[in-house]
């Protein structure tokens, strides 16, 4: 069963060894775990609906009360420490496109707020329910999970936008293809949060990011249904499909979305090799990226990441060998563990390792071979677990990713973690940060940090002030550097003040006059992606002349 206030399956979860603890101890302190809420006493808070009684609507506390949160950090510690946000006043179940255009129709007609809901993964803050007057209604997507058309001539495959990762790489697979899309998330979020957050998948570097994987769909608006034609290129001005990737719920709702797939490969491993050192390491999977093969995945870690991942992987004697052959090879303290993944027929592959494993050489590269890379597949979706041992140790952990380019990804990697020392620092608290590389471009990169810090004594107010003041100088320093808000998160609410450093006042008011144009009453997911009240949110293009 999915747990209520963490991620994932309550009957699995990630175990941290002895050196793991210790490590933790030496570098933050104690932990100081907290008594989480029950469940119970917080469906006994939830207030009466205001919505009517319909068919396709249920009003129990306990599903709206899921509907509610997502996995942003604060939606996190409300549920851990019994915060009580706004909660939907309704949840519906549509099961076709056709039932979702009545429930639009009805949210118009009655002025009810709606918001999407399918995975419920999201780490920006896309479900939170405004403090609002009006009734809210959640549109859970969930029951539209299949398979709808699938043409191998073109290659396409169209979907129910409430489909998760897992079924979708089930149902292509039995036809012998895959998608390729993986976030870490893939265990929960589906294929039409993927579009409207412009998600980004741990193989993107062979498959692409989902806005080169989506070709098209159906999604339905206040004022109507927008139809996307499924063509390979048009020169037929703007690109509609722009406005449904990343769109977040503000325009409407994605409830068809077709893919480009593509066959099952032949061959697929995953690789590690270390580097001597960051500056190394980063120019050789510039020149990697640069020079095209066909990989489907580089994942850098820097200095601190490397020492931490290797810790937490337990069996000491086998890494402390390796580290003494490393060492030995002139890859010590400071050295970057780099996973290297292949995906194509396997001449292509042995190739493609091959030119990679000879250009890395050149930067001081020491292959190490496939086992640890087969480790890390096989636990590839259970990083997010390791927060709910962390929490029940007495440690919070949160993530903030950008993407720039080259130039500044060092700079910027810095800045991102000296950021979250000096916030942390004006409370009196260390904080672990370190961070990783995970999709890699010839212009540039992503970068993903991580931060680990000692639970706050007092429960709510004091750990969401910590994290928001992580978040804003982390923003000022992404800003301060030229990068996006988000490289795969989307924006959500907890980005949206940031937005406009990255779109400027015309963008910005161009995203607002679309917001009206699709959904003129701004019933849709509100909040989200454009702050409402802002001065985006009223303001008219701006005249030129």
């Amino acid at each position: 069963m999915r747990r209520w206030n963490g991620w994932g399956d309550d009957a699995t979860s990630m175990n941290l060894t002895t050196g793991a603890r210790a490590m933790l101890a030496e570098r933050l302190g104690p932990g100081l775990p907290g008594q989480d809420a029950l469940r119970e006493d917080l469906l006994a808070r939830i207030p009466p609906s205001r919505l009517p009684e319909h068919p396709l609507i249920s009003r129990e506390p306990s599903e709206r009360f899921a509907m509610a949160l997502g996995e942003s950090f604060a939606d996190w510690i409300r549920k851990r420490f019994g915060a009580l946000p706004a909660v939907p006043d309704g949840v519906a179940y549509p099961e076709s496109g056709e039932q979702v255009r009545e429930l639009l129709d009805l949210a118009q007609a009655k002025r009810w707020m709606v918001i999407p809901f399918a995975g419920g993964t999201s780490v920006a803050g896309h479900l939170d329910c405004p403090v609002s007057e009006q009734p809210i209604l959640s549109i859970n997507l969930t029951r539209m999970n299949r398979l709808l058309h699938l043409d191998p001539t073109s290659q396409l495959a169209t979907f129910g936008a409430g489909t998760p990762g897992p079924l979708v790489e089930a149902q292509l697979r039995a036809h012998g293809y895959t998608l390729g899309h993986f976030p870490q998330s893939f265990e929960y979020s589906t294929v039409g949060g993927w579009v409207v957050t412009r998600s980004s998948g741990q193989q993107s570097l062979r498959y692409g990011r989902i806005e080169a994987l989506f070709a098209g769909g159906r999604m339905e608006t206040p004022v109507g249904p927008l139809t996307l034609p499924t063509l390979p290129a048009a020169s037929a001005g703007p690109d509609l499909r722009e406005l449904v990737l990343g769109s977040e719920g503000r325009f409407g709702i994605l409830t068809e979305a077709t893919v480009r797939v593509t066959p099952l490969p032949e061959h697929e491993s995953f690789h590690a090799l270390f580097l001597p050192d960051w500056d190394r390491a980063e120019a050789a999977v510039r020149a990697l990226v640069q020079r095209k093969l066909p990989l489907s995945m580089l994942r850098l870690s820097n200095g601190i990441e490397t020492e931490t991942n290797l810790t937490l992987a337990g069996h000491e004697r086998l890494v402390g060998a390796m580290e003494k052959y490393l060492a030995w090879r002139g890859c010590s303290t400071g050295k970057c563990m780099l996973m290297l993944g292949v995906s194509a027929d396997k001449r292509t592959a042995r190739h493609a390792l091959r030119e990679a494993r000879r250009l890395l050489a050149q930067y001081g590269a020491v292959y190490i071979g496939p086992a640890m890379g087969s480790k890390w597949a096989a636990n590839r979706f259970k990083g997010p677990y390791l927060r709910n041992t962390l929490w029940e140790l007495g440690y919070a952990a949160d993530t903030i990713e950008t993407a720039v380019d080259w130039p500044q990804v060092k700079p910027l990697m810095l800045a991102m973690e000296q950021a979250a020392r000096d916030v942390f620092e004006g409370f009196g608290q260390p904080v672990h940060a370190f961070t990783h590389l995970s999709h890699l471009y010839p212009q540039g990169s992503s970068i993903y940090s991580q931060y680990v810090w000692p639970i706050a004594p007092g429960g709510f107010a004091p750990n969401f002030e910590r994290w928001q003041a992580l978040k804003a100088a982390v923003a000022d320093a992404i800003a301060a550097h030229g990068g996006t808000v988000s490289h795969q998160h989307g924006v959500g609410r907890d980005h949206a003040a940031h937005l406009v450093d990255e779109k400027g006042p015309l963008g910005m008011a161009t995203l607002a006059e679309l917001c009206r144009h699709f959904d003129p009453h701004g019933i849709m997911n509100p909040g989200k992606l454009l702050q409402d009240g802002g001065p985006w949110a009223t303001a008219a293009l701006p005249s030129i002349g």
